[in-house]
């Protein structure tokens, strides 16, 4: 008798969940977000060639944390000449973060 109850209750329980976890999967709707590229690289003269960043703010960080210089990106395709000593550093873009070596 009670192993009757307990497939009985187990049963019901099953069927309490199922049509709740159906009625959440149909609720799902994916997004497909276009996300736009940014590329950051060095050039041969030290400077910083930006892609893709129109209107963020490129920030660059020396390898102790401390920020040297921030920048906004005004256009798609831009050339940034910046005032820097030979040494790595590390280019913040958004979300996009590169860390560069600069060798003058």
């Amino acid at each position: 008798m009670r192993r009757i109850l307990l497939t009985f209750l187990f049963a019901l329980s099953l069927m309490a969940v199922l049509p709740q976890r159906m009625s959440a999967a149909a609720n799902i709707e994916i997004i497909d977000n276009d996300f736009q590229q940014i590329t950051v690289t060095v050039t041969s003269a030290g400077a910083l060639h930006v892609t893709g960043a129109n209107g963020y703010v490129l920030q660059v960080y020396n390898v102790l944390g401390v920020r040297v210089a921030s920048i906004k990106v005004e256009g798609n395709d831009k050339r940034i000449d910046l005032p820097l000593k030979s040494g790595c550093y590390i280019v913040k873009v958004g979300n996009v973060v590169r860390k560069i070596s600069i060798n003058r």
